[in-house]
């Protein structure tokens, strides 16, 4: 555990409040859930709650079917790291926190896709060398708030996706939001 030299009181009413600097770099927002934990030395963990985490064992086998029918490499998301990547070069972004710009697209909640060279082309993750092939997100939807992403990644420069990808994806998608409802 990193100590920070942050001191907080507990008010009257059993709060605490998380310092500005830890909530930006946690990317800790207003409405961001938080697990709570004790542990047997009377430490409280605070941990972010990862609704896809809990499904990542079914992620990772939706992500290896993806790879497989699309020859893609294929990812999911939650709101802080790739919980799930499969295919050609999937090792660099398994379990890597997503880069900002995907937070933005998944706040946004529409498919975006991206084409080779094109301007505005994201990084799926912090970090990311370049890359240009195609990209299509899609944002996962549960009980209407936007929990993560599936996207594809083409594996050649200039590979663009077709519409049966971004279906495959839509599918996907609709399928985890829906799973994660239950």
């Amino acid at each position: 555990m990193k100590a920070t030299g942050i001191v907080r009181r507990i008010d009257d009413l059993g709060r605490v409040v998380i310092p500005k600097e830890i909530r930006r770099t946690l990317r800790i927002k207003e409405g961001t859930p938080l697990e709570i934990f004790t542990d047997r030395e009377g430490e409280v963990i605070l941990k972010k709650y990862s609704p896809i985490g809990e499904l990542s064992i079914f992620a990772k086998e939706y992500v290896e079917a993806l790879a497989q029918t699309t020859g893609m490499m294929a990812c999911i998301t939650d709101h802080d790291q790739v919980v799930a990547a499969s295919g050609h070069g999937s090792r660099e972004y398994e379990g890597k926190g997503i880069s900002r710009e995907l937070d933005r697209v998944i706040a946004e909640r529409e498919m975006k896709c991206y084409y080779g060279e094109e301007k505005g082309k994201i990084a799926l993750v912090e970090n990311q060398k370049e890359n240009k092939a195609g990209l299509i997100i899609q944002p996962i939807i549960c009980a209407g708030d936007a929990i993560g992403s599936v996207a594809l990644v083409g594996k050649s420069n200039g590979e663009r996706p077709g519409n049966s990808e971004k279906m495959l994806v839509q599918t996907a998608a609709g399928f985890l939001g829906r799973q994660m409802e239950q």
